[in-house]
């Protein structure tokens, strides 16, 4: 370990690279060094376009000493495979979400680390973003009192419109639930702490989809999961959730709405980092704006929480118990789907500390 910047390597040169690439390049307190992935000749192109050092198959970017940091952005059917091959090469790993495709990989993920002496972290960082940070300040100031309820939805007609292949949004480890759940999950865990027991009911609403542009417009594909999903989140001592998450509604819906004691939040898209964030009392006609502050550089800020915590010796925000516990979290929605029944969620969790109000992504600190 040096005591310049953190030498990070990515693995998965797809649709959400550009993204993290676009990112970690301009903060200063980390380096991007190597890109995998299973085409190496795409790996090849896209590192030429960030200025990328290296380039090539997992095994070539793990074999640079300097690096010490992989950001695994595979498909999720590779992430358990991909964390557990880096981690053995001695490196800390930071994956998309979700951690893994069931609760018994994510598990030999974090006990591999664990015994190594190495970290884990997870995706998503949308909660250290402004407007989730700023939701956590109010709550924590008393601004709407204990929190009581909450409604959250996010509703869509799916991904297969826009996106070149989307077919394995419809896989395991796929569909609305284990696609976007984790944003408004982990927005719910950070800000209210971990949940105890869940029930659902879930539906499939066509055996099929059709891929809607690109160069497979018009692919017949079949849908192996469910794409519309009821959840009931028990978060013991302060709120019970509601949660809808659909890729069957012509009705496009992003919210979460915190009811409390002496009042209510309505929280931004926690797949976003920015605002807006409003508030009402009792006695208030309509919603009012409230002030948003923090970070809004985008995906890659919970893989420089994990740098920095590296150097500075504490604890990263975006933890793999963390990701672990809101993957288990959707694992047993789905399950309590087909069982019809309340199920327990054994992992827990502790809610990340806020980040402080001078974190900056673009200011060296070592």
């Amino acid at each position: 370990m040096s005591n310049g910047p953190i030498g990070v390597a990515l693995v998965g040169a797809g649709n959400i690279s550009g993204q993290y690439l676009r990112n970690l390049t301009s903060f200063p307190d980390v380096r991007v060094l190597g890109l995998a992935d299973i085409d190496t000749v795409r790996a090849a192109a896209v590192a030429a376009e960030y200025g990328v050092p290296v380039s090539g198959t997992l095994a070539t970017v793990l074999a640079v000493p300097e690096v010490e940091i992989v950001v695994n952005l595979t498909v999720p059917s590779a992430h358990a495979a991909v964390a557990l091959e880096s981690l053995r090469a001695g490196k800390h790993v930071y994956g998309e979400k979700p951690l893994a495709m069931n609760v018994d990989e994510a598990a030999k993920v974090v006990a591999e680390a664990a015994n190594l002496g190495l970290r884990v972290g997870g995706a998503p960082d949308t909660f250290l973003g402004a407007g989730l940070q700023s939701a956590l300040h109010a709550l924590r100031s008393g601004l709407i009192g204990e929190p009581v309820a909450v409604t959250s939805a996010i509703q869509n007609l799916g991904p297969e419109s826009w996106h070149p292949n989307p077919e394995f949004f419809y896989q395991p480890g796929g569909g609305p639930l284990f696609d976007l759940g984790p944003y408004y999950l982990t927005a719910l865990v950070s800000l209210l702490g971990p949940v105890t027991r869940v029930a659902a009911d879930t539906r499939k609403a066509r055996p099929h989809r059709v891929v809607g542009s690109g160069p497979k417009e018009g692919l017949v594909f079949p849908v192996d999961v469910p794409t519309h999903v009821n959840a009931l989140l028990d978060f013991p001592g302060t709120a019970t959730a509601t949660a809808t998450f659909s890729f069957d509604s012509p009705v496009p819906r992003r919210m979460i709405e915190i009811i409390g004691t002496e009042g209510a939040l309505s929280l931004p898209d926690p797949n976003t980092f920015e605002g807006p964030l409003l508030a009402r009392g009792p006695r208030d006609a309509d919603w009012r704006e409230l002030p948003v502050s923090g970070t809004t550089a985008g995906r890659g800020i919970g893989v420089l929480d994990l740098a920095r915590s590296l150097r500075a010796g504490t604890g990263h925000r975006a933890s793999g118990e963390l990701a672990y516990h809101v993957l288990e979290l959707m694992c047993a929605i789905s399950e309590s789907g087909e069982r019809g029944e309340f199920l327990p969620v054994t992992s827990t969790t502790t809610a990340p500390d806020p980040l402080p109000a001078d974190w900056d992504p673009y200011a060296a600190t070592f």
